[in-house]
């Protein structure tokens, strides 16, 4: 292993001065940022309750299904829908899975209705699965970043609906990230589980938005289209900051990681710890070998984190929580310094920095040589500008919501 040398944040001071923000202040987000009175499409239950009613129902969920506070499973069941099977993404149903972790297939304990992974040998429905399946529920809440595979599970379910002559109800959700877009574009030949369409890192869409962008551009196999029945949120644009009330993943415990993962996300593909077995997961970057740092961690196995990088090791490193939660919101960008500068300041072997995973994470394998050639991240960010630019004319076309600019 090589040795990373300490390097400061000096971006992050300068941002702080002229957003005027302190991140040394001890206050939290300000919660009157945030809208509080978005209605989410799974709470509008007058708008789509008669679509269920004497249908046998499927749904895709996970713990963010939720309608004040109650799955929505229990409540359809409450109110006598027939709910014959669910499947579930990454994470699990109940949402307690390690990132990556293979999921059979199973009966969920509470209610009873069989379970099928959709993150482990298949990813896709199959015909048999959807045999007496009258329509599909969506509803699981999404962050906007193209390697969450929240949106790769989306695809799928379309496909096998659109196969099977099924509709699609999507119960949609704000995106917290969805005030910007950003981000290098997923190329050709780099498509994966984290990352199936030519979007940038940072898409700037709901849900309901994505999948008719995935219908329109005829993004499913033989350009098939899928039957798609959208219940929008109420009172939401663009513009807004949405809290999310249930952490969508184990790794995303709050706010603050949420914002961080666009940027930190990437960190995924090198040596770099993110922070995963500790209470700040996505929150931190650390190292066994980084010579100095404002703070130490030493990951642990927990729930959502059962074997993480350099389990027992202490990092040094530092710890962005604060910047989290102040800062980069109102940044609206990818906040390349932290991946450029840790790699600027490790020493010998630099060929290890990387793994074989970040380029699918990047889309491209541009990013990373760019990185290594010590290009600027204006310049980076230069090489982005025409395809975000394509992008954008591209998205309008399919959103649901007032936007951003």
């Amino acid at each position: 292993m090589h040795r990373i040398k300490s390097f400061v944040l000096p971006v992050i001071v300068t941002i702080s001065i002229f957003l005027g923000i302190s991140i040394a202040s001890g206050q939290d987000q300000d919660a009157y940022y945030f809208n509080t009175d978005i209605i989410t499409g799974a709470e509008r239950m007058d708008l789509y309750l008669s679509l269920l009613r004497n249908q046998s129902v499927a749904i895709v969920a996970n713990q963010t299904a939720t309608v004040k506070g109650t799955h929505l499973v229990d409540t359809l069941l409450s109110l006598d829908v027939q709910i014959v099977k669910a499947f579930s993404p990454e994470h699990g149903f109940r949402g307690k899975m390690d990132a990556g972790e293979h999921v059979n297939n199973y009966v969920d304990e509470k209610t009873g209705i069989p379970i099928i992974s959709l993150y482990g040998s298949n990813h896709k429905p199959q015909s048999n699965d959807l045999d007496g399946v009258d329509i599909v529920v969506f509803d699981i809440q999404d962050v906007g970043v193209r390697y969450y595979t929240y949106i790769s599970t989306l695809h799928y379910v379309m496909e096998a609906c659109a196969e099977n002559g099924i509709p699609l109800l999507l119960l949609d959700r704000p995106n917290p990230n969805g005030f910007f877009v950003d981000g290098p574009i997923m190329e050709e030949g780099y498509q994966s589980f984290v990352g199936l369409h030519p979007v940038p890192l940072v898409h700037g869409m709901t849900i309901a938005e994505y999948a008719k962008m995935i219908n329109g551009q005829g993004w499913l196999a033989n350009e098939m289209k899928c039957k798609l029945i959208h219940i929008l949120c109420e009172n939401y644009t663009h513009k807004d900051y949405y809290e999310l009330p249930i952490n969508p993943s184990p790794n995303l415990p709050n706010m603050a990681s949420v914002y961080l993962y666009p940027s930190l996300g990437l960190f995924e593909g090198t040596m770099v710890s993110v922070g995963r077995g500790t209470e700040k997961p996505f929150q931190m970057i650390g190292h066994p070998t980084l010579s100095s740092g404002e703070t130490e961690f030493k990951p642990i196995s927990m729930a959502g984190a059962k074997d993480p990088p350099y389990k027992g090791v202490v990092c040094k490193g530092h710890d962005l929580s604060g910047f989290g939660n102040r800062v980069i919101r109102n940044y609206g960008k990818i906040y390349l310094f932290w991946l450029t500068g840790t790699y600027r300041n490790s020493q010998e072997n630099k060929e290890s920095f990387f793994n074989n995973y970040f380029n699918s994470l990047a889309g491209n394998a541009q990013l990373k040589e760019q990185v290594i050639q010590g290009i600027s991240e204006e310049d980076i960010r230069k090489s982005w500008s025409t395809g975000i630019s394509t992008y954008k004319k591209v998205r309008k076309r399919y959103l649901l919501y007032p936007d951003f600019e």
